[in-house]
Order: C-alpha cells, then structure tokens, then sequence
C-alpha cells in the first residue's frame, strides 16, 4: 500500500513538473494561480490531509499583503497556496529535494542561503520589487520548522521589505489535528528528517486535518521590522495558546 502512495506523489509530481515546463511560460499570472491551488489540493488529498479555513480576522483583512504563518511542515506551503497560492522565501536546501525542489523554484519560490547578511539583503530587495509589481510574498519568520506545541523566535528581516513596499503583513496559523483533536504527530519535520521520510510517516499514518487560520492584518506604515514582527509572533501565539 505504501508503495502505492508512493507512486501517486510520484505521478503528481511528474504531472506539475510537466506543468510548469509547459504550460506556465504561456499563460497568465492568474492561470498559473490557479494551477498552483488546483494541484496543491491534489497533492494533499494524495498525503491524506484535508484543510480547513477558519477565518479569525474580524475583518481586517489585507488583499495586497506579505503572508507569514508558523512552520511545522514541508506541507504548510501547499496549505497556504489552497487559499493564496503565493510565492515563498524559503531555506536554499529545499531546492536539492528530489523533483519537489525543482517543482517549488518554477512555481517562484525564493531560496535564501542561511546566515549570509549580503544574500538576505539581495532577497529583501526583491522581494520589494515583487510586491510593488502585485506578487503574494510569504515566509515563514521563524526560519525553521518547529514541533506542534512549540513557536520560535521570528527573525524580523523579511519583515523590512512589507515596510518597504507599504503594504500590511497577514499572519495566518498552520495546525494538523488527528481524529480526536489533538495534534498529528506524523506532521512534525524536525530535526534531521529527510523530505522522503517525512512522506513515508505521512503516506502511512492515518488522516489528518490541516486547520488553516486567517488572523487580523498588521498594518506597517510607520512601523519597525522588530515591532511588526513581535505583533505577528503574538497574535500566531495567541491562537496556538503558547506562551
């Protein structure tokens, strides 16, 4: 059975390959949007994990915005685009994964190199001129993943360049549940798991929810990146109750 599952992510992930090779250098912004949900949707009923939206808003939500969330999974950023097919900042090893790496450098992720000031300035720069030009931006601030029950610093950087681009920052919360409620443990990628042995204990564990939570926006204009990126940090851990 397991091989089985094995081959279904195998075949869909062929199947975006061939996507992004030859449909996406001919068709819109919003086709490719709308590709990028399509199969990212596909891929999680393949992993078994159904999203929920939630929206806790209270209205204030920004359309032009930087998205951030907590980091749990490789899985987070196809929960995200099943909403808001966005283009991530995310860790420069991502893209040596077998075909997914490739697959998430053509669907517009932005790979940063850990600890190199210059790169992370290179980025910040960019992704200014990405926002001015309408694209969704989203990182996740605490630059790692994290086990359910625990949130890490946020680095405030990133933070810089929704300041810069005047536009809000929209957190949102990222959660996978079991049957009865409590967290899905098969969901955790951490410490030196690979990307292959994190599908292996996904493909065989039972199903899971993904709660996908949409927060109040944070307005930036005037702000300083430490003071955007503590708010974001404190209204994410309000919602997972974590100090």
């Amino acid at each position: 059975m397991i091989v089985w599952h094995f081959f279904r992510v195998f075949l869909h992930l062929m199947s975006g390959l061939l996507t992004c090779a030859t449909i996406f250098p001919f068709v819109s912004d919003a086709r490719r949007e709308a590709l990028v949900r399509r199969w990212s949707v596909r891929l999680l009923a393949i992993c078994t994990v159904n999203v929920v939206f939630k929206d806790k808003s209270q209205g204030v939500v920004a359309e032009s915005a930087v998205v951030v969330s907590n980091h749990i999974s490789w899985l987070d950023i196809f929960v995200i685009n099943t909403l808001h097919p966005c283009h991530f900042v995310a860790k420069a090893d991502i893209r040596n994964w077998p075909l997914l790496g490739w697959l998430c450098e053509k669907a517009g992720t932005i790979f940063l190199a850990r600890g190199k000031v210059r790169e992370v300035r290179r980025i910040y720069e960019g992704l200014v001129h990405q926002i001015a030009a309408g694209k969704r931006i989203a990182f996740f601030p605490e630059g790692t993943t994290a086990a359910q029950g625990n949130l890490l610093s946020f680095h405030a950087n990133l933070f810089e360049a929704a300041i810069e681009a005047r536009v809000p920052v929209q957190p949102f919360v990222v959660r996978y549940m079991d049957a009865q409620g409590q967290f899905h443990s098969a969901a955790d990628f951490i410490g030196d798991m690979t990307f292959v042995e994190s599908m292996r204990t996904i493909l065989k564990a039972p199903p899971m929810t993904a709660e996908f939570i949409r927060l109040p926006a944070i307005p930036t204009e005037g702000a300083h990146r430490r003071d955007v990126a503590q708010s974001a940090r404190k209204l994410i851990a309000e919602e997972l109750m974590i100090q």
